[in-house]
């Protein structure tokens, strides 16, 4: 049995992450140490909080897991696992081919047997927990300096981790930050290393609307996915082996095939990303004025090189189709933020409550001589950012962008260590040492890779990069054909082509002996060498900002409890939370209102309007004529309901998060926000807030009528 620790108040510093006040906050992704505080009862749970989370005993919590970047929940005793369509979409994509198209036809596997390796998602569950902000901030309590203070952070971090994995080798470690600079939890987890697909529906159900339809609502997509969760025979994680067995879970979720109404209480625990609302007013402002228009158009501007690539060639279009969909998911949410801000006027709002604060520690002695300065020491400390934004953010993207510098800095690695050796001896040895599990990693730096698209993308980022001037110039530059008045950034597409590190097959070759590593070089190699020293140097200073703006935001959270009179739900770090709330619509825009529900008949209302992405598979419509609705029909619209709209607190990495009913079974599950909702990352309102979940029933209606994928119903005890 998986033992939960529970967490020692002794350890506890004054009002920590895991202390809230008694009254129900209006927000909130809640950890598990506090359940009792949330008000769960009140709000209309019917099950005990003890039936969620009971330190040293099994609760629903043993049925969640993380599934890469995304939640997911186990619905059977045998390994299945539902999560989102878009959480497998990787895996799906890198099991597709022009011949096998996954990705656009759907999965099913009738027998475990033909369970597909789904590549690149592990599965992680939660095993157990504790504070330890007291050992890391002791750590850094004689320190000042900025960059040592975040340095000394981090070193204990990893350092608390380890010696957690030396204790208990089956599990994995990390120390995640809940307030920052001010409080830090270790997580201990359990690793799944074989994840199979299981059943995925064809990409006009789990995309339906594609990015027509994202972070919008009404919406009518089947974002849902199984896989299955495998180990060794004697239950400990292995790589993917024919000869592992279904893992089997301590907890699994019911289903219940009734789904809910509207106004019915719902909860959802899951891993939320990120989320900034213990923030002050200016890195709002750094959002609108630079990351989020910056982010947006840069990604519009990749997908379109892209998705042209993709329209030529099929392999490719299966081969971007990952990075397209990333980048297509951030830049809606972005502009739906940038949306957000311009109609709450939150900026204004924060810097209210910020001359409000300060007013507060100029009232109170104690306060003032603690904190006198630090309002304005925030202020100096953003008005540096601002200062050099462009610069960060053009750092910040060069290498998700131009992935030949990916390949070029991995190689260079290589050549550099070879290089320090001593003599040839010596090469051999390490090359020897390193060459099996550097060339591990050769088909992931390609798999996604086209040079066309980077040509194009490496253009337009050094043409912006060739106009940045003062602060924000880029030094490395002045070596380049700029300084002979190019600024068009056709130098560096011409540059990049000329490399034979753009091309697997002759990468291998350049990297076949010691001496051809060490005697391979072009100008891609030489240019890339000037902009790795410039931005190991931007990003010590970026370093340093982070250590003072660390120790700032203990101060600003820590004072704006005692301000407020209140303590604070955590910021979303990736750990497991716990939110809840209600089936509900909302009215967006004046003289509308959005039910919480929408039908079948409204996918096939999309459907008619002839538009590519409101495609679907015409049993869809066959069995809707036929009112073939099984038991799933929703009988006061006498339809089986598509998607299900609520205002739970959620956002990225709750994706793939069971959405529960009163009574702690599965009535549907989570994958989106409302366009005006992708603001909760800074600020939660329930007048808008709204999240997006599929409902069980279509899920099920889909398996049974269209996909014939009834073995899932069996195995989830539905039929």
């Amino acid at each position: 049995m998986i033992s939960h620790k529970v967490l020692l108040t002794a350890l506890l510093l004054g009002a920590s992450a895991f202390q809230f006040a008694a009254t129900i906050p209006d927000e909130g992704m809640f950890p598990l140490s506090d359940l009792n505080r949330a008000g769960l009862k009140k709000a209309g749970l019917k099950i005990s909080e003890k039936d969620i989370y009971n330190p040293g005993n099994i609760g629903l919590v043993d049925a969640l897991v993380r599934v890469g970047g995304c939640s997911g929940s186990f619905v059977s005793g045998k390994g299945l696992i539902i999560t989102n369509h878009h959480c497998a979409f990787s895996a799906v994509q890198l099991a597709s081919t022009p011949q096998h198209n996954y990705l656009e036809n759907g999965f099913v596997a009738q027998q475990r047997e033909q369970e597909i390796e789904a590549k690149g998602l592990t599965i992680r569950i939660t095993d157990s927990y504790e504070d330890v902000s007291k050992q890391v901030l002791e750590a850094v309590k004689n320190i000042s300096d900025p960059l040592q203070r975040i340095e000394v952070i981090n070193q204990k971090r990893s350092e608390l981790a380890k010696q957690a994995e030396q204790a208990d080798p089956t599990i994995k470690a990390e120390v995640s930050e809940m307030f920052i600079g001010k409080s830090y939890v270790l997580f201990k987890y359990k690793t799944i290393e074989d994840v199979r697909l299981v059943y995925v529906p064809r990409q006009n159900i789990g995309e339906f609307g594609f990015e027509t339809d994202n972070w919008v609502w009404p919406r009518h997509t089947g974002d849902y996915s199984f896989l299955r969760a495998y180990v060794a025979k004697d239950g400990s994680a292995a790589p993917y082996s024919t000869d592992n067995v279904p893992y089997e879970p301590k907890k699994h979720l019911k289903v219940n095939p009734n789904g809910v109404e509207e106004n019915d209480f719902v909860f959802i625990l899951g891993y939320p990303g990120r989320t900034f609302r213990h923030r002050p007013a200016q890195y709002i402002e750094y959002q609108e004025k630079f990351l989020l228009p910056y982010t947006s158009d840069l990604y519009d501007f990749e997908n379109q090189r892209m998705e042209a690539a993709g329209k030529r060639d099929k392999a490719v279009e299966l081969a971007l189709a990952t990075r397209i969909k990333r980048n297509a998911n951030v830049l809606k949410n972005y502009r739906g933020k940038l949306k957000g801000l311009r109609n709450t006027n939150l900026i204004q709002s924060k810097i209210d409550d910020d001359a409000a604060l300060a007013k507060f520690i100029d009232s109170k002695p104690a306060l003032k001589s603690a904190y006198g300065t630090l309002m304005s020491d925030i202020e100096q400390h953003y008005n540096m950012v601002f200062a050099d934004a462009p610069k960060e953010l053009w750092m910040n993207n060069v290498y998700h962008g131009v992935k030949t510098f990916d390949i070029v800095s991995y190689f260079q690695s290589f050549q550099d260590a070879l290089a320090q050796q001593t003599s040839p001896k010596a090469q051999q040895a390490l090359y020897d040492q390193n060459i099996t599990n550097f060339s591990k990693r050769i088909p992931e730096l390609f798999e996604a890779y086209h040079l066309g698209v980077d040509q194009q993308i490496a253009a337009h980022l050094f043409a912006q990069g060739a106009k940045m001037q003062g602060a924000n110039s880029l030094k490395f530059l002045q070596n380049t054909a700029l300084a002979k008045g190019d600024t068009t950034g056709a130098w560096i597409a011409q540059l990049l082509g000329s490399s034979k590190l753009n091309n697997e097959a002759s990468f291998r070759q350049i990297i076949a002996s010691p001496a051809s590593i060490l005697g391979y070089k072009d100008d891609v190699l030489t240019l890339h060498r000037d902009l790795a020293k410039e931005y190991a140097q931007f990003t010590a200073e970026q370093k340093r900002r982070e250590g003072a703006l660390n120790k700032l935001m203990g101060d600003y959270v820590a004072v704006r409890e005692q301000f407020m009179d209140k303590n604070f739900v955590p910021d979303a770090n990736s750990t497991l939370r716990l939110t809840f709330g209600n089936i509900k619509g909302y009215s967006p825009a004046d003289a509308t209102y959005m039910h919480p529900f929408t039908s079948v008949k409204g996918l096939l209302e999309k459907g008619n309007s002839g538009l590519p992405e409101f495609g679907y598979p015409h049993k869809i419509k066959e069995a809707w004529l036929a009112k073939d609705f099984g038991s799933y029909m929703k009988k006061d619209m006498n339809d089986v309901p598509v998607n299900i709209l609520y205002n739970m607190d959620t956002t990225g990495g709750n994706s793939g998060s069971p959405i529960m009913n009163a009574h702690g079974e599965l009535i549907g599950v989570n994958f989106d926000r409302a366009y005006d909702a992708t603001i909760n990352d800074f600020a939660w309102n329930e007048s808008y807030s709204r999240s997006i979940g599929v409902d069980i029933r279509f899920v099920l209606w889909v398996a049974d009528k269209i996909d014939n994928a009834h073995f899932i119903l069996k195995e989830m005890g539905v039929q």
